[in-house]
């Protein structure tokens, strides 16, 4: 039996917006869609039963209305749906495990520059070991995008051409294949300090041939999967500064951001990476954050 692409439903704008992201990600990857509501109820002894039945009923009419909106988007998706009792953090990390990808909203950041995504969100980007997929919804403003919007927009991909993850860079051929996208992929770089500089470095290379340089390095990366994935059209960009900044600009209007996440074994607190945790809060675009040892 094929994995699902799963998605955390709770009947709020920002998860029903990744619900129907999640329906055509099915479509495309020919997978049956998963809606999940996790149920969060803490009854008092004598009055369990009525409790699960009022939390029940409530997960039911969520999951209606997530069905209701995925199949006016994607009529042709197959879907089931699914009730789990919480935490949702360890439930949804659970139907991460068993997905082909999990969808979940996220609200980025709001108008007052709080970081809004949410800790569920959060703790299951960090603990999941595969692939979570945050989307935002589209905002009165023009906050956010619209999932519906279609177009031959870029899928984005971060690397750190020092340390390339497979896992990440396979995640972000496959995405832009299946979408008929451009790859666009950005390597971020910085000038050394030169109070850092060690013995026999050389620091007075300037920015082009620096930049020329990583440029270099990241084609060299990128070779294999060019010869993997011949028919993805690939744009190898290098920029200077901070990663995140440099991330969250190249991925304005884009189909979809793909970022990697280094897995511990034993983590003491779970949590993403700092540029992960930075593109998650500041791009408009769905963000993947995908899983690596």
């Amino acid at each position: 039996m094929l994995s699902p692409v799963a998605v955390g439903v709770d009947g709020s704008p920002e998860s029903l917006a990744a619900a129907e992201w999640a329906a055509r990600e099915a479509v495309r990857r020919g997978r049956p869609l998963r809606l999940l509501h996790v149920r969060n109820w803490h009854p008092g002894r004598n009055e369990a039963a009525t409790a699960g039945a009022a939390a029940r009923h409530r997960a039911g009419r969520v999951l209606r209305q997530a069905e209701e909106r995925v199949r006016a988007a994607c009529p042709d998706v197959r879907v089931h749906h699914e009730q789990a009792e919480g935490p949702a953090t360890a439930a949804l990390v659970k139907a991460a495990g068993h997905a082909e990808l999990l969808a979940l909203g996220s609200r980025g950041l709001g108008r007052l520059g709080g970081l809004l995504v949410g800790s569920v969100a959060l703790g299951v980007a960090a603990q999941a070991t595969g692939p979570v997929v945050l989307v935002r919804a589209a905002g009165p403003a023009g906050e956010g995008l619209d999932v519906a919007a279609t177009g031959q927009r870029d899928v984005v991909l971060g690397v750190d051409v020092t340390e390339p993850c497979d896992e990440v860079v396979g995640f972000a051929f496959e995405a832009a294949r299946a979408r008929h996208a451009r790859l666009r992929v950005l390597h971020a770089w910085r000038m050394p300090d030169p109070f850092t500089l060690g013995p026999g470095e050389i620091g007075l290379v300037g920015g082009p041939e620096r930049a020329g340089e990583w440029l270099g390095f990241l084609s060299a990366v990128l070779q294999a999967w060019r010869d993997k994935y011949p028919d993805v059209d690939v744009l190898e960009t290098v920029a200077e500064g901070r990663p995140a900044a440099a991330l969250a600009e190249a991925a304005s209007g884009a189909e979809l951001l793909v970022v990697g996440h280094r897995l511990t074994e034993r983590p003491v607190i779970p949590r993403t990476g700092p540029v992960t945790h930075a593109v998650i809060h500041q791009a408009a675009c769905p963000v993947a954050v995908v899983p690596h040892y």
